[in-house]
């Protein structure tokens, strides 16, 4: 998560053609009254340039098979 929210970051700094203007936070999926981890997964807010917000999220694929 860490490594693509830099990427999204780097691409606005060094004026690479990006319709995103900012990039938020990693927010960790955690349990909304105890606080721990409830799974690996991570979301990064992104923004565009005409203000619509969207987030970017990043999980663990599971194999079942």
């Amino acid at each position: 998560a860490d490594r693509i929210k830099k990427a999204l970051q780097s691409s606005i700094e060094d004026d690479v053609e990006t319709y995103i203007s900012e990039v938020g936070g990693i927010k960790s999926d955690l349990h909304p009254e105890g606080g721990w981890f409830v799974s690996p997964k991570k979301v990064v807010q992104v923004t565009d340039l005409n203000g619509k917000m969207y987030k970017v999220t990043i999980e663990e694929e599971i194999d079942n098979g």
